[in-house]
């Protein structure tokens, strides 16, 4: 039995001091919270950027201090209390809203579509916040019961409560103010939002928004800041998130879990592991799967898989529609047969080929907010007439790619690969244009 717990101030790299309160310790303290700390909040990423190796269990302290000064800010004049409960419910759901991920999650969700996505699926939530010491830990209370209810899949609380929602996990909220900050930082890279964000926030009707007016008129500076979040979230993404490094070796690990799965890896079983973790019950339990290994083994090593064929959005909408429906969406088992096809027209496994493919939308969500015009009109960001924002939702959904990989040791055929993926896929390989310097 755990003694009682204290309130603890925590430093941390991104934003100085953060101050936990004793049921946030308690939370923190937990074997399934714990975990987070051999999590990579960016995945494969240190291979292309070494520095970056946070970890989920940092993002969830930084969501947690960025739910506390909204919810400050929310505050500050007056005009809006945060009841005691909910406030309480809402810092603990801010800090427990990754527990659900798995190693590589949004690798094996998002990109090769192996699993539910970690915040819908209710397996996950049952396995590590529905059972065991931190789901007890929150059940023990009335504030704890209310954050499971704002972070649990397809919750929809009632409307005069759905700001708790929102401020954690909604458009521009304390998950995204603290990924921003952090990622950029362990990435190396110098984009800073300014801390006058903060003073946007406000809750009209039990919805978070933005404010955009002040004394009557239109603050030109508030869409200037806002603006620069959007701006800092698609930079991360064009360098960072879809890099094809980080790509290729998503890929990678994707297809050994795949294969994995496919023998009897269970997701239960994915819910306890840690990224080191994982690739060491890979190797282990399914070293009779010699392509599995050599898949984990060329991670472990870095020695990625190769570019050899891309495509990009100026095949037409049409096409990656249907593109998407084939190479994500993998129906009628069509990214499988690419993969298959090619790999025999190259004289090698399966394994060594793997096709990536965005998702169509490539949407940047952030463009939704919620915001108050003068006069107190609630409308979306996006249907602000800003030129900007409307660029760096092109430019976002311009990111938008199809790769074909190959493994290291076909390196001398990727000129042959490519065009073999030409005669599969049906269209031109655009990947040489790009190697040339010509932007496509």
């Amino acid at each position: 039995m755990r003694g009682a717990m204290h309130a603890r101030k925590l430093r941390d790299a991104v934003h100085g001091d953060i101050h936990l309160s004793a049921e946030e310790v308690a939370a923190l303290d937990t074997p399934q919270m714990q975990r987070l700390r051999g999590i990579k909040q960016l995945g494969a990423a240190y291979y292309v950027y070494p520095s970056a190796q946070h970890t989920r269990f940092e993002h969830c302290l930084g969501t947690c201090w960025m739910a506390r000064r909204i919810v400050e800010r929310i505050e500050s004049d007056g005009s809006f209390v945060v009841p005691e409960l909910e406030k309480r419910a809402l810092l603990l759901a801010a800090l427990v809203h990754d527990v659900t991920h798995i190693p590589f999650g949004h690798t094996f969700e998002d990109e090769r579509r192996l699993l539910e996505r970690h915040d819908l699926s209710r397996r996950r939530f049952a396995c590590l916040l529905g059972q065991g010491e931190l789901a007890e830990l929150l059940n023990s209370t009335e504030a704890g019961r209310l954050a499971l209810d704002i972070v649990s899949p397809g919750a929809d609380l009632p409307p005069g409560r759905r700001y708790l929602q929102q401020i954690v996990s909604g458009t521009i909220c304390a998950d995204l103010l603290d990924y921003l900050k952090r990622d950029n930082y362990f990435c190396g890279l110098s984009h800073e939002y300014d801390e006058r964000v903060f003073h946007y926030f406000r809750v009209l009707d039990g919805q978070l928004v933005l404010d955009m007016g002040q004394d009557g008129l239109f603050r030109r500076d508030a869409l200037s800041e806002i603006t620069n979040l959007l701006r800092i979230r698609y930079v991360l993404s064009e360098r960072v998130y879809y890099h094809h490094a980080k790509m290729a070796a998503g890929v990678m690990v994707s297809k050994a879990v795949e294969r994995a799965l496919d023998a009897g890896l269970g997701e239960e079983e994915l819910c306890r592991l840690t990224d080191g973790g994982l690739l060491y019950r890979l190797a282990e339990r399914f070293a009779g799967d010699a392509a599995l290994v050599e898949l984990v083994e060329g991670f472990r090593r870095r020695r990625l898989f190769k570019r050899c064929y891309m495509l990009s959005r100026r095949i037409g909408e049409e096409a990656v529609a249907e593109t998407v429906r084939r190479y994500h969406l993998n129906q009628d088992e069509a990214r499988s047969e690419a993969e298959r096809a090619v790999a025999d027209a190259l004289g090698t496994e399966e394994h060594r080929v793997a096709v990536y493919c965005a998702p169509a939308r490539m949407a940047l969500k952030e463009a939704e907010v919620p915001v108050t015009v003068p006069g107190g009109e609630v409308t979306k960001l996006s249907l602000l007439n800003s030129e900007e924002i409307e660029v760096l939702k092109h430019q976002h959904q311009a990111l938008w790619k199809l790769y074909v990989f190959v493994a290291p040791g076909l390196s001398d055929s990727l000129g042959r690969a490519g065009r073999l993926c030409e005669e599969v896929i049906g269209l031109p390989n655009e990947l040489p244009a790009e190697r040339g310097g010509r932007l496509i």
